[in-house]
């Protein structure tokens, strides 16, 4: 028989661990996700290596312990647990669960003293014991069948800890282990110790006088007079201190080892639980998903596929489907088109459409009314071959994503199967996937279109319906409707950009990388390969001696956030900062940019993402131009190669000056924010001033800074470790900052508790145009995850109707243009700016007109204001 493997979990342990170690990592949800993903980096790692055949992991039941009755102040020193932290528990759980893991968690006692019970009792019963854990105290469970494994560098390089390596380590067993804890404490345990004894004095001391009794007893035989004195004064607390450091082997643990038999994972929730907390490498790690089923038989279908196209094939109302297999479709391939009407079910070939009179008339003529999935997409794919589509009434793909945002939308057929249309297949199981992807026959083809159009029309009733419940069709009609063919024309008129200039900046960037690349080779006295972090951290942290803040499974961390702390003490750090961002520029930006650049217009032509988040925000992709870097120079220079496409003509751009927080204000109807920005105060100085009591004129820079970080975090439902964070002061601090803001601003602590309040209530939160954002966690009975789910209910309805304030700001803006026949183009939404390129004879008309559509998009309690600027690249045009 083979022998019995059980590897116990210290839960919380490896939880922080991962917590830390890893940098802040959110899913798409905004859930943080980098304690769970380190958790399952080092559980797949266990599994595949310990092949255990039982197995559980143990979390802390609570806060209070046995411990505390003997010494109150037992962990007093640790500081609240992180709600980012806090709000992946429940996730670790469920990701247990998945993996059919056991769980346990014990009143008054800790998770060590149910490993040390469970392990003590395996070790009787002939079992193989691993403890994985990131606190060294559980070295001292290790024996000759028990080996303890402590994380270090991160969270998968573990060092083992055997009786052997104990001993070669520390010169001592693993019983002593705890009279060394005695002796020197624990500080983030808050365990006392004897003040005055490290480890090196502990284990000197050990080596001697074996444990803390026989020292204690012996004291007049211990050398230095002051460390006598030391052992006599703190003899009580000495002794306190091994007690609490002691791991109980005999807690009332209601588990049986039988129980904890470990027989493999469940893919199919495995799967689904990396897929909602956004795991792509670990999806792949697990493997492609299982085969799709074999699609149901699909119902069949009456499809003409005419000789030619005619005029008598169109009606009044047309249900039009185009099929672009590719995601960036301003280049890809129209396979072919449906359209489903009074008249019948057609199948029309690409080339035969193109090449038609009577279909280029049809879809130019707006009295011809289509019922599209993505207008966009089949706008822009079709102006490419110089068909302008137009008379487009109903979108399919933007009204389900007004309905829930939450839902994914990855294809027609997710949104079909959503809404219980099942006469239908998938695209990838249709066409197939990797290299078995192919076009099927054209019958085969022409029914799998006009299934489409078929599901379209049913669908469009039921979407109609929904969104009249929800009093959503005016904001789908009047705003995001309209908006999708603004966006079209958008991405189909592109950003002229100078690649000249680009080519240009990249040389630039070049010499300044070689520049600073010899300024920290002689900084550091050698040459070495900076984009080696395992290069870097050597010099760094052993050569010039610098703390080591964090551990990796490679080495030394040298990350961002770590490099950041140590700029004071360094130097070559700012240097190597600076390095890392120009080259990040170089290769991401410059070369990115240059990648993307149309040979044939000279235009970037990026793609709007307007079903995509939740809060209703754009985002662009092939390029993204919403995240071009302009902290640095060398970044907001890399505006300078985006010009006018016009001879004569200059870029305008214009924005909104802080427009969550004036929606904020709306919103909560706070007195003291309304009068500030009527007033057109300083916000930012108006919040130093009530938070630290002071007048104007005694508000500091670092005043303004920290009032400015807790307005903008209060926004997006900060907590006290974000902002602390972000401002570099304790949690504490932070925590009192928020209260202070909360105490001057009632209106807005007010709107935080209803907006929670309501949000229970009702399971959804609304923007001022009725988007909504279904937040079902709200009403969890796991706290953890409630507090999440009421951040989001506080900031969602801020952050979205933003977003629907300057979607409409769009919609006027282009209304206007048009009606005053001006030639300026808007091109691009930048968060909350609009930029345009206009000739400069329309510029002084623009700078009335942009400002006045903008300010009056919707009306508020507080006015909306709108800063605008313009000059010969989109960089002088701030």
């Amino acid at each position: 028989m083979d022998k019995k493997k059980l590897v116990l979990i210290d839960g919380n342990s490896i939880a922080y661990r991962a917590f830390f170690a890893l940098p802040l990592l959110n899913n798409q949800k905004g859930i943080h996700t980098n304690a769970i993903y380190g958790f399952t980096m080092m559980l797949m790692k266990v599994l595949e290596e310990e092949k255990p055949t039982h197995l559980l992991v143990a979390f802390d039941a609570g806060k209070t312990t046995f411990r505390h009755q003997t010494f109150s102040e037992y962990k007093g020193g640790r500081q609240k647990t992180p709600p980012e932290l806090s709000e992946q528990f429940p996730f670790i759980r469920e990701l247990l669960d998945a993996y059919q893991i056991s769980r346990y968690e014990l009143d008054n006692y800790e998770a060590d003293d149910i490993i040390g019970t469970l392990s003590l009792s395996a070790e009787k019963e002939g079992y193989e014991v691993k403890v994985i854990s990131g606190d060294k105290d559980l070295t001292q469970l290790s024996s000759d069948h028990i080996t303890v494994g402590i994380t270090r560098k991160g969270i998968t390089d573990i060092e083992e800890y055997t009786p052997e390596h104990i001993k070669e380590k520390y010169g001592l067993s693993p019983q002593q282990i705890i009279d060394m804890k005695g002796l020197m404490g624990d500080t983030s345990d808050n365990i006392p110790g004897v003040p005055g004894v490290g480890e090196k004095t502990a284990i000197k001391l050990l080596k001697e006088f074996s444990n803390v009794e026989n020292l204690l007893n012996s004291v007049d035989q211990v050398s230095g007079k002051k460390l006598q004195e030391k052992l006599i004064e703190f003899k009580d607390q000495a002794i306190m201190s091994k007690e609490l450091a002691t791991i109980e082997r005999q807690a009332p643990v209601e588990i049986e080892l039988s129980e904890l038999e470990y027989e493999g994972f469940e893919r199919e929730k495995v799967l689904a639980l990396f897929k909602e907390l956004g795991f792509q490498s670990l999806l792949e790690k697990l493997g492609d998903e299982p085969e799709t089923a074999e699609p149901a038989e699909m119902e069949n279908v009456d499809v003409v596929i005419p000789d030619e196209i005619t005029p008598e094939i169109f009606a009044a109302e047309n249900y039009f489907y185009v099929e672009i297999l590719d995601d960036n479709y301003h280049y890809a391939d129209i396979i072919g088109f449906s359209i489903v009407n009074n008249k019948g079910q057609f199948f029309l070939p690409t080339e035969m459409a193109l090449q038609s009179a009577a279909f280029k008339e049809w879809a130019e003529d707006e009295q011809m009314k289509k019922w599209v999935y993505d207008a966009k997409r089949s706008e822009v794919s079709l102006r490419r071959r110089g068909i302008h589509l137009q008379g487009i009434v109903f979108d399919v793909l933007i009204a389900s994503y007004i309905i829930d945002p939450s839902e994914t939308i990855e294809d027609f057929f997710s949104v079909a199967k959503r809404f219980g249309f099942q006469n239908i297949q998938s695209d990838e199981s249709f066409y197939g996937k990797g290299a078995k992807r192919h076009i099927p026959p054209i019958d085969e083809l022409a029914k799998h279109l006009v299934r489409k159009s078929l599901a379209m029309a049913e669908l469009s009733e039921k979407l109609t319906d929904d969104l009249e419940k929800n009093e959503q069709y005016q904001l789908f009609k009047e705003l995001e409707m309209p908006l999708s063919l603004i966006l079209a024309d958008m991405e189909s008129t592109g950003v002229k950009v100078d690649v000249d200039r680009l080519h240009s900046m990249g040389q630039e960037i070049n010499e300044k990388l070689v520049k600073i690349e010899n300024e920290i080779h002689e900084l550091a006295g050698e040459k070495f390969n900076i984009n080696s972090p395992k290069q870097l951290g050597i010099i760094l942290f052993e050569k010039l001696g610098l703390p080591p803040l964090k551990k990796t499974k490679t080495g030394y961390s040298t990350s961002a956030d770590v490099l950041e702390k140590l700029a004071p003490d360094h130097e070559i750090i700012e240097k190597i900062l600076q390095y890392r961002q120009l080259g990040k520029l170089q290769s991401t930006y410059i070369e990115g940019l240059l990648k993307v650049v149309d040979p044939e217009t000279g235009k970037v032509h990026t793609r709007f993402n307007q079903a995509l988040t939740q809060t209703g925000r754009l985002s662009s992709t092939d390029p993204n131009l919403q995240n071009i870097p302009i902290r640095l120079e060398e970044g907001r220079k890399i505006r300078q190669a985006f010009v006018p496409s016009e001879e004569g003509w200059v870029i305008f751009a214009a924005d909104y000056s802080q427009i969550e927080l004036r929606v904020l204000a709306h919103i909560a109807e706070d007195e003291k924010l309304i009068e500030a920005f009527k007033e057109g105060m300083d916000i930012h100085r108006k919040t130093a001033m009530d938070v630290f009591h002071v007048s104007a004129d005694e508000v500091t820079s670092n005043m303004r800074r920290q009032a400015k970080a807790v307005n903008f975090g209060i926004v997006y439902g900060i907590s006290d470790y974000g902002l602390s964070q972000n401002l570099g002061i304790t949690r504490k601090e932070a925590g009192k900052f928020i209260d202070r803001y909360l105490a001057s601003y009632p209106g807005v602590k007010e709107y935080m508790e209803d907006i929670v309040r309501l949000t229970k209530q009702n399971g959804y939160v609304t923007t001022l145009l009725h988007r909504r954002r279904y937040i079902p966690e709200i009403t969890s009975r796991n706290f953890n995850v409630r507090s999440f789910a009421e951040r989001t209910a506080m900031n969602t309805p801020i952050q979205g109707s933003a977003a629907d304030i300057i979607k409409k700001a769009m919609i006027d803006m282009a209304d206007a243009l048009k009606n005053r026949r001006l030639k300026t183009r808007l091109l691009l939404q930048v968060h909350d700016e609009l930029i345009f390129e206009a000739p400069k004879e329309e510029i002084e008309i623009l700078k009335e007109l942009v400002p006045s559509v903008m300010e009056n998009a919707l009306e508020l309690l507080v006015p909306l204001k709108v800063d605008y600027a313009y000059g010969p690249t989109w960089f002088d045009a701030k």
